[in-house]
């Protein structure tokens, strides 16, 4: 009898270990703090505040130091300028594999000041609505990339926004598609409208 006895509280022992554990490792799954690796500046272009971090796909670190090239020039070609940030404007912002949460918004390096907040707003209102939150690298959801990004005509004339007025804006027709097919239904066009913020030039409309 008492080596049962024994037994018993041997077993009923063990079984709290276990409850302790399992409940410890559940504990910590759900509620733990896990580290979250902040990005990196890997590189910068002086006077525009343009700022490349690690965590950008191949493809837009690529567009960046195209840009950088161009900017850093002696003399900056400003359709090729206004052309390459056209393209990674709509790679960035269109590109949703990348982004942490839904208000990790694409593109704001190239966005005028003065609109800024209201762009957030929106893209966080609709294209970035269902985004699902990836700070822990665990999401399952499918997102779309951009490729095959083609800039079609760039025009330049006067434009009006609010008390900031431009003779010159530049108005930049871009097309693209998605490397996954099943985003064919998404947006594949739109009408980029920059103009000249001091040496910038800066989106404000989004068609």
């Amino acid at each position: 009898m008492k080596l049962k006895k024994r037994a018993k509280r041997i077993l009923v022992f063990i079984l709290l270990i276990a409850i302790v554990v399992l409940g410890f490792l559940a504990y910590d799954n759900f509620f733990g703090e896990k580290e979250v690796k902040e990005a990196k500046v890997l590189s910068e272009i002086k006077g525009y505040g343009y700022k490349l971090k690690d965590n950008k796909p191949a493809a837009y670190k690529k567009m960046f130091e195209e840009l950088k090239a161009i900017l850093e020039a002696d003399k900056v070609d400003e359709e090729a300028y206004v052309k390459k940030i056209s393209e990674m404007f709509v790679y960035d912002f269109y590109s949703l594999k990348d982004k942490v949460s839904k208000t990790d918004i694409g593109g704001v390096d190239f966005v005028y000041g003065g609109v800024l907040e209201n762009f957030l707003q929106n893209a966080q209102n609709t294209y970035y609505k269902y985004v699902e939150n990836n700070i822990y690298n665990n999401r399952k959801q499918t997102l779309p990339v951009v490729s095959n990004i083609e800039i079609g005509e760039v025009t330049k004339e006067a434009f009006n926004y609010g008390e900031k007025s431009d003779e010159q804006a530049y108005i930049v027709n871009v097309k693209w598609s998605y490397t996954d097919s099943s985003f064919s239904d998404y947006q594949k066009e739109a009408k980029l409208v920059f103009i000249h913020d001091g040496k910038k030039l800066s989106l404000v409309e989004l068609q």
